[in-house]
């Protein structure tokens, strides 16, 4: 893609060259059988939604995606075979007319043992597989899986096929997208500015983090978003340690509170953090977003192709410097980590892994660099991400709600002498200075 990303309305419209679909479905297939053709794998066999999405442009709904009973399998030379659930293969074959003649089936594995063993169903998967592979004569040949049933795995090998790792095959065909790929991913940021600007407005005393939740999957639903993957609201002393999760926490004066919103448009993915204090921000909780902004930019900065994920990790602080005794007990608050169509991709940044396991960056990767800082108060804490895509020279951030400092949510209070301030403790007592008060002896200081 040159120049800037593009930003547009959700619409496909005759006048404006928008996502190209065509080529998007053409350059993803294209991209797959180039790197089975050169890797040692016959065929891959994928269960996983977003793999099967990307190797065939189908789907059925994130409703789908644990079950893992769809599967499609694509031959060296050849093109893939979809097996869906039910209808969904006659859908398919009336609606996918890139699939080809016969290569939408029914089909239907395990759903994750819900099918008693003796419907022999993962027998009847490894069937099918075999004598495609068969008739091709790739059945000598090793079969990459993405994630599969033990019960399907053991047909598998049962039926005569070597079954090797096809999942990091396909995250590394993932890992660098195409321009339609990453204007996708531009328009689903565009949606979590959106919900941003509007919990921004909504945030108050006596507001639960779950209103909160809820407000942001109807602000994301309503602009047309595919699925909210989940939604961290974090407030108050649950933000140190952080638990990953949402509640029933009401917000309360001079709180901080962090949200993470993770959805899909088209199937392409967020992973977007903002802080803000409600009502006030205490001078821990400024000195703390300091902070956290800081490892987040000195991080940014650095990002061109040719840099590694350990030239960036290396920037961050160790997790003993924030309370941690190890790399695994904070992974992931100092983290980065690819995005497209599943939240995780390649490459992953952790001090974890990094030094040992460095990645190189290239042009157009898109990933998610996120930073977190407790306050020295012991309970707020900081949390911040960016979404970026590698340029050929750096890079360009596709998140856009403002986050340079610390903002402040909810109604701004007056006191008898003006407004009041935006930086102070949440006990109002210690924001009170009575040195040099005469009181006329009432016995205050």
């Amino acid at each position: 893609m040159t120049g800037k990303l593009r930003s547009y309305g959700t619409m496909g419209v005759d006048w404006e060259q928008r996502v190209d679909y065509e080529r998007l479905r053409t350059e993803r297939l294209t991209r797959v059988k180039q790197f089975l053709k050169q890797s040692s794998i016959g065929s891959l066999l994928c269960f996983d939604m977003n793999n099967i999405r990307y190797i065939t442009n189908t789907t059925i709904g994130t409703w789908a995606i644990d079950k893992l009973g769809r599967f499609c399998l694509l031959p060296q030379d050849d093109d893939p075979i979809n097996w869906d659930f039910g209808s969904a293969a006659k859908h398919h074959t009336l609606h996918a007319p890139w699939l080809g003649e016969g290569r939408s089936r029914a089909g239907i594995s395990t759903l994750r043992g819900a099918m008693p063993p003796d419907s022999l169903r993962a027998e009847d998967v490894a069937r099918k597989i075999r004598i495609e592979l068969e008739e091709r004569g790739l059945h000598k040949e090793p079969v990459g899986v993405d994630v599969i049933e033990l019960p399907v795995l053991f047909a598998l090998q049962k039926e005569g096929l070597e079954i090797v790792d096809g999942q990091q095959l396909m995250q590394d065909v993932r890992v660098i997208k195409t321009q339609d790929e990453q204007t996708l991913l531009n328009m689903a940021c565009m949606m979590v500015d959106a919900a941003y600007e509007e919990l921004y407005r909504f945030m108050k005393p006596g507001i639960r983090e779950n209103e909160c939740v809820a407000l942001v999957n109807k602000v994301l639903y309503e602009l047309g978003s595919e699925h909210v993957e989940g939604v961290n609201a974090i407030s108050g002393e649950r933000c140190s340690p952080h638990p990953h999760i949402f509640s029933d926490r009401v917000l309360r004066p001079g709180d901080p509170a962090f949200y993470d919103i993770l959805h899909s448009y088209m199937g392409y993915r967020t992973c977007y953090y903002r802080t803000f204090a409600v009502g006030s921000a205490s001078k821990a909780q400024v000195e703390a977003y300091k902070r956290c902004r800081y490892y987040l930019d000195v991080a940014i900065n650095t990002i061109k192709p040719g840099v590694t994920t350990a030239d960036v990790v290396k920037l961050w602080p160790k997790a003993q410097e924030f309370g941690f005794p190890n790399e695994e007990s904070c992974f992931a608050l100092q983290y980065g980590h690819g995005v497209g169509l599943a939240i995780w991709e390649k490459p992953v940044f952790s001090r974890l892994v990094s030094f040992d396991s460095p990645q190189m960056i290239e042009e157009g990767m898109v990933f998610a660099l996120e930073t977190y800082w407790p306050a020295s108060d012991g309970w707020s804490a900081a949390r911040i991400e960016e979404q970026l895509v590698v340029t050929k020279d750096g890079c360009e951030v596709m998140t856009r709600f403002p986050a340079e400092e610390l903002m402040v949510a909810g109604v701004k209070y007056y006191t008898a002498t003006g407004p009041l301030a935006g930086t102070r403790e949440t006990e109002s007592h210690k924001n009170i200075d009575y040195t040099g008060v005469d009181y006329g002896g009432a016995g205050l200081p």
